[in-house]
This record gives C-alpha cells, sequence and structure tokens, in this order.
C-alpha cells in the first residue's frame, strides 16, 4: 500500500540547517529505505518539513523506517550543530492512497511543496527534491518509480517526458487540499471498495471526519 507522509519539525524551527544536512537526511533514507524494504518514490525535504510517498513490503516497514530515520537523524543534528532534545513535533503524519488520481498527484503534490513554500519559482530548481529524476530523467539513487508512475509511457525517457507535461498544469487547489487534509488526519484516499478493505482490517473509519490510523503502521 502507497504512503504519503510527513514529518514536520518543532513549531517555528527548521530541521536543515545546512547542505550536509540534507545530504545525511537522504544517505540515510537510501539505507533505511533499503533495510526495511520501503520504495521511496517522491520526496521533499524543506527546511522545516518532510515529504516522502513510499510504498512498503510490510505492513510496518513504515514504521520501522521512520522510526530509525528520525531517530538517527536527530541524534545527527544535535551533535553537529551543539543542540540537545527533540527536533520533530511528533510522530509523523501519514495517509494511505489508491489509484492514479491519488498516488501521480501526491508525485506532484510533494516534489512542488518547495514551490507551494516560495524556496523556488520551478520544482527543478530546488535540489532536495525527487522532481529532476521523475521529471528529467537525472540519477537517483534513492527512487524507485511507483508501477502507476511507470505506465504513463514505455521507457523511462518517455515517462519523464510524460509527467513533465502532467506537471505543466498546476494541481487543483481541491486536491492540495485533500492530499493535505488526509494526511494530517490519517485518512485513506482510494475507491470504494479500497477504504471499505482497509476499515474492515483496522475496525473504525478511514475517511474524512473521523480520524483513524492507516494500516500501513
Amino acid at each position: 500500500m502507497t504512503v504519503h507522509l510527513i514529518q514536520r519539525a518543532l513549531p517555528n524551527e527548521a530541521c536543515f540547517f545546512s547542505d550536509a544536512d540534507y545530504k545525511f537526511y537522504i544517505e540515510s533514507l537510501t539505507e533505511l529505505a533499503s533495510r526495511f524494504q520501503c520504495a521511496i518514490h517522491a520526496y521533499a525535504l524543506l527546511p522545516n518539513e518532510v515529504h516522502i510517498l513510499a510504498t512498503p513490503k510490510d505492513a510496518d516497514g513504515v514504521s520501522w523506517l521512520m522510526k530509525h530515520l528520525s531517530q538517527r537523524y536527530v541524534q545527527y543534528v544535535n551533535q553537529h550543530h551543539e543542540r540537545s532534545g527533540s527536533l520533530w513535533e511528533g510522530r509523523f503524519r501519514s495517509s494511505l492512497l489508491q489509484g492514479a488520481e491519488y498516488v501521480l498527484s501526491c508525485y506532484r503534490y510533494i516534489e512542488q511543496a518547495p514551490v507551494r513554500a516560495g524556496l523556488c519559482n520551478h520544482a527543478r530548481l530546488y535540489p532536495w527534491s525527487s522532481y529532476r529524476a521523475n521529471a528529467e530523467g537525472k540519477s537517483n539513487a534513492l527512487l524507485t518509480p511507483h508501477k502507476l508512475y511507470q505506465k504513463l509511457a514505455g521507457d523511462a525517457g518517455e515517462r519523464s517526458l510524460a509527467y513533465r507535461a502532467m506537471c505543466k498544469t498546476p494541481l487543483p487547489e481541491t486536491m492540495e487540499n485533500i492530499l493535505r487534509r488526509a494526511c494530517n488526519g490519517a485518512h485513506v484516499l482510494g475507491n470504494a471498495k479500497f477504504i471499505a478493505q482497509i476499515e474492515a482490517e483496522v475496525g473504525y473509519k478511514v475517511t474524512r471526519g473521523r480520524a483513524g490510523r492507516p494500516a500501513a503502521h
């Protein structure tokens, strides 16, 4: 099951302070995603928050990934920036996604996050995201294309071209709000059958209006 993840720094604080910090986080994410068998499809590291799109092999893979990644990164930051204590506002937030409408929209939502935050005028100008790999074919050892991304075209070059063309159209504000609210509320986005399946597994509502944790963790 594909999961949209967001982890935020403490209010009014940052979680990245130098280029070395971003590099360490990406290196750690690459190593730990492999260890816990989580395919990473898209990401954006902002000064005060992290966005990740992932598909774990096992239901608890994302939880183990984020636990170890968060702890390792906090230890690194405290050591290298002479600080102590917590870095994150709390446990990561997440939402399960199903279907091209939500998965491919989430690709775009994540990679456009630096633009929405006013960090750059175009996603390709931001160095700490997956945009140039997914839209321009730049090599990135961290990423594994999602099966719905792969269906965009027959080969890698054509897929990048198709995705880049898709990104030329701004993601509708309504979809941005849906993805944001779903992740903040731990809701499931997908068709009725998928939602009913998840609700049967966890035993409670997983759509907007009543919060519920996704079954992935």
